[in-house]
């Protein structure tokens, strides 16, 4: 039987398959003026309604919508921020991600900037101000408008760089009226202030803390700041042995409780938190070492984390507004991208919320 001959090889390139027979599942993207004449409007009206500017009534609003939907529109970021000179894009640096009030404040911000028609870019620096400013150049190489600071511990070439570019910036959780920058938040040391009054009203005298670390933290130095001068203005002081500095977190707040605990003297009645998690570990610890809250040690933090309510027993407070910080800090940056006016100083209240950890010293537990 006589083998079949093996066919000729192909040509070189035959089996590649020529561009214009070839198969092709991308279809030509729709434009601005497809929407337009989907929509049965014009463009301008079309670009307004993406870009939330201008007043368009809603069945305009709905009509393009629809046709953006049908579509499948997308519009094209690099050519509308070359066109109009705006990315439409805010960043936030916040000190980081994983404290609950920080996320909170984020939500805020992020919402109330869709509703303007712009984006966020968020990043964390971890209270480290170089590191801070590797993100904030990232930022503005990326084209960001604007950009949302936490506290005043910047470095000098953060505020230089984002004045060179002329990117609307301003300080959140602060505020102080002689600031040079725009700031939105509370007096940090009258909130540590009013604090450590109230536990002085109750009797103690003998106050200690777990403050978080102060190195490029003023947040954390100025409460600090704020319970000595409620001490001294009553003859008493805050010794060094009775500050200790520890990062934000409940774990840390338990250790921080174990150093008070093993240093020389008397135990102190009343422990600060200087947040609410590490006030959360101060609690636990204490109950872990066999002692009473508030019976045996009265204990208060600051944020007012929804966990701070629902804890047993429930956690006096100082209640920072971030909502309101955020949202307003939102509209202040939009209205300075917009060219509108916008208050560069804004004050608000951090209150004392009054629960279950602390009592007069030597109270009885609640109960009995």
């Amino acid at each position: 039987m006589t083998p079949k001959k093996a066919p000729p090889p192909a040509p070189a390139g035959a089996d590649r398959v020529p561009q214009s027979r070839a198969k092709r599942n991308d279809r030509p993207s729709a434009t601005l003026k497809d929407v337009a004449e989907r929509a049965g409007v014009s463009t301008a009206t079309v670009s307004r309604v993406l870009n939330a500017q201008g007043k368009v009534n809603r069945e305009t609003e709905a009509r393009v919508s629809a046709a953006v939907a049908a579509l499948g529109y997308v519009p094209h970021a690099a050519a509308r921020a070359l066109a109009s000179r705006r990315s439409r894009t805010v960043g936030a640096v916040t000190a980081a991600l994983d404290n609950p009030i920080f996320a909170r404040g984020i939500q805020a911000l992020e919402h109330r900037l869709e509703q303007s028609g712009y984006g966020l870019l968020v990043a964390s620096s971890n209270y480290e101000p170089a590191r801070e400013l590797k993100q904030v150049r990232t930022m503005v190489e990326r084209g960001i408008d604007a950009i949302m600071l936490q506290g005043d511990s910047h470095l000098p070439e953060v505020y230089a760089l984002l004045q060179r570019k002329g990117i609307a910036y301003i300080n959140t959780w602060i505020y102080d009226a002689q600031a040079p920058h725009p700031c939105c938040g509370f007096n940090n040391e009258q909130a540590g202030r009013h604090l450590a009054d109230y536990l002085l009203e109750l009797g103690h005298r003998d106050i200690a803390m777990v403050a978080g670390v102060t190195a490029g933290n003023d947040r954390a130095l100025n409460r600090i700041k704020g319970v000595k001068a409620a001490l001294k203005a009553r003859g008493l002081e805050l010794p060094p042995g009775r500050v200790v500095e520890r990062p934000y977190s409940v774990s840390d707040g338990r250790d921080g409780l174990r150093a008070l605990l093993s240093a020389p003297g008397p135990r102190p009645s009343a422990v600060i938190g200087g947040n609410d998690l590490l006030a959360i570990g101060v609690m636990l610890e204490a109950q872990q070492s066999g002692l009473t809250v508030p019976g045996d040690l009265s204990v208060a933090g600051f944020d007012d984390i929804e966990l701070a309510a629902n804890i047993s027993p429930a956690l006096t407070t100082i209640h920072v507004p971030v909502e309101e910080i955020c949202t307003l800090a939102g509209d202040y940056l939009v209205a300075r991208i917009e060219g509108r006016p916008a208050r560069d100083h804004v004050s608000l209240e951090a209150r004392l919320v009054v629960r279950q950890s602390t009592a007069r010293p030597g109270a009885p537990p609640r109960g009995q």
